[in-house]
């Protein structure tokens, strides 16, 4: 996957860094896999805005994705790498032996024509899916489950994948995208491979249109704001804000959120990188 410059013909395309879009196949998503996709606008049943600096946009339908990967020992045969407004990474269109079809999170140099398969026994090879006690130690896997059974929850966006370290009893040990160690049960299910698109978090919009087109709205620094509407706002002339921290009051830069009595530390190695 490549990445587009333009010529500077116009302020917009002066710093427009955007993805090349030569690893997708079609541009016709497969009927019977889409579902409605409403606009929130950033708010709840009640109407009430729950997520600012959201709404707008292109009109979109949500892709039906297989995280499960529960057809297990039907070999299925990769259509076509299609692109997917609802997230970073590209998606694969596949069709099974029993004349299913489902769509799969793309992994990086995933072909068209390319047989995978899940399930117990599979080779570890890219789009393949293995149970974690399967895997070989040092692969790099995506779409991780956190309970056996339940689908795919950890290292889904563009570029991400985790890498198994070792194996501890019923656990295997996952070293993260974010740098944490953690262990998961080993009869839980792992895709082989790293995510595709990796380039995403490389992407300038280039003006603020195209971030329109995307559903986000303009954000408006805590800074300039009045003290009745942001705790940094306020003050004579260019104010420095005072200590960082969010709309709400919580500190920024380091302060830790995460509740000391969460259950899943006992399963947390090592924790992220700041």
């Amino acid at each position: 996957m490549a990445l587009k410059k333009y010529k500077p013909t116009t302020p917009g395309q002066r710093f427009k860094l955007i993805s090349a879009f030569d690893d997708i196949t079609t541009d016709k998503p497969e009927k019977s896999l889409l579902a409605p996709g409403k606009s929130t606008g950033g708010r709840n049943k009640e109407g009430k805005m729950t997520i600012r600096n959201v709404g707008g946009g292109h009109k979109q339908k949500y892709r039906i994705i297989d995280f499960k990967r529960d057809k297990d020992g039907v070999p299925g045969v990769v259509k076509t790498i299609e692109y997917d407004p609802n997230r970073t990474a590209r998606i694969a269109l596949v069709f099974y032996k029993d004349g299913e079809k489902r769509y799969i999170i793309a992994p990086q140099g995933l072909q068209v024509g390319q047989e995978i398969v899940s399930g117990q026994g599979a080779a570890p090879n890219v789009g393949n899916t293995l149970l974690l006690s399967e895997v070989p130690f040092g692969t790099v896997v995506h779409n991780i489950e956190l309970r056996p059974g339940q689908g795919g929850k950890m290292a889904r966006s563009a570029g991400s994948y985790a890498q198994l370290m070792s194996r501890d009893g019923k656990f295997a040990v996952l070293k993260m995208p974010s740098g944490e160690t953690r262990m998961i049960l080993q009869s839980c299910k792992a895709t082989v491979g790293m995510v595709s698109n990796a380039d995403h978090s490389l992407e300038v919009s280039g003006k603020a249109g195209r971030r329109r087109w995307l559903g986000r709205r303009p954000r408006v620094r805590g800074v300039v704001m009045n003290p009745v509407d942001h705790p940094m706002g306020g003050g004579e002339g260019r104010a420095s804000g005072g200590h960082p921290r969010s709309r709400k009051g919580l500190p920024a830069k380091g302060y830790k959120t995460r509740s000391k009595k969460n259950a899943s530390d006992k399963y947390i190695i090592e924790r992220r990188k700041k």
